[in-house]
């Protein structure tokens, strides 16, 4: 019988229950990958984190309920969060391991900085089953490992009913939409249904994206950001050459044990 200390934590937010969900799982070593990813399936969270002691600080892996990814930014900040908070982390920056190089993530008064990679995003053709699927056109459409697809208002992120089913058709594995905000410089809402998430309340890996394109239109390195979900998250953002630094607030809202026989 294996038995697993388990953290519900929600990222990118000042209270419970706003923000976006994370699981967070310490582990002394590895499972094998089809556990993990049977784990993240009984979450049924955007994303559950796991992560192993490293020689520079520890090995981090997130998981979506359908498969592994490449980047995370909420599952990142809660998972400093509960080292931080409630397994006595003493240093003042964590080093995690992953997939997409050493990321770092420092405190920072009350809230935690995340050091993550700048992925710029290219110009490209509108893909008409985007515009099925968002049923309304953009000013702009962009890419990198999802699409970017830019509007004019923020109004129309707020209110848009993505078709998910045509959203999962894009050969893409997802799609961020943004817009200039009224209260703060830019607005965005991201869908992956292809990945097992229909909408993610607040998606730090998609402020890779946003930070250097908003950067270029703006002629600016630092942003007050909103992603305009059901639930919503508050994100300061600030461009330093490849980097972006993702700012955020964290709450601890469950704890539990994973519990099941080995093999």
């Amino acid at each position: 019988m294996i038995s697993l200390d388990q953290y519900q934590v929600d990222a990118f937010a000042e209270r419970a229950f706003a923000g976006n969900p994370a699981a967070v799982c310490p582990l002394s070593s590895w499972l094998d990958d089809r556990v993990l990813q049977a784990i993240a399936e009984e979450n049924n969270l955007s994303e559950t984190a796991f992560f192993v002691p490293s020689a520079k600080g520890f090995h981090l892996r997130w998981f979506t309920p359908g498969s592994e990814v490449d980047l995370c930014g909420h599952a990142t900040l809660a998972t400093a969060h509960i080292l931080f908070e409630r397994l006595g982390y003493a240093g003042e920056s964590i080093t995690f391991e992953t997939r997409s190089g050493d990321l770092h993530v420092r405190r920072r008064g009350a809230r935690l900085e995340m050091d993550f990679p700048a992925i710029p995003v290219t110009p490209c053709p509108t893909p008409g089953t985007l515009v099925q699927a968002l049923g309304a056109k953009p000013s702009e459409v962009l890419r990198a490992d999802v699409y970017l697809a830019v509007f004019d208002d923020e109004d129309i992120v707020r209110t848009m009913t993505p078709d998910h089913s045509l959203v999962r058709q894009l050969d893409l594995r997802g799609l961020i939409v943004t817009a200039p905000g009224k209260t703060v410089d830019f607005v965005s809402r991201f869908f992956a249904p292809k990945m097992g998430v229909p909408e993610d309340p607040v998606t730090g890996s998609a402020h890779c994206k946003l930070v250097p394109y908003w950067a270029a239109r703006l002629g600016k390195t630092s942003f007050a950001a909103k992603q305009v979900s059901k639930r919503g998250g508050d994100l300061r953002c600030e461009l330093l050459g490849d980097r972006v630094l993702i700012s955020g607030s964290a709450v601890t809202v469950m704890t539990s044990k994973v519990t099941f026989d080995h093999g």
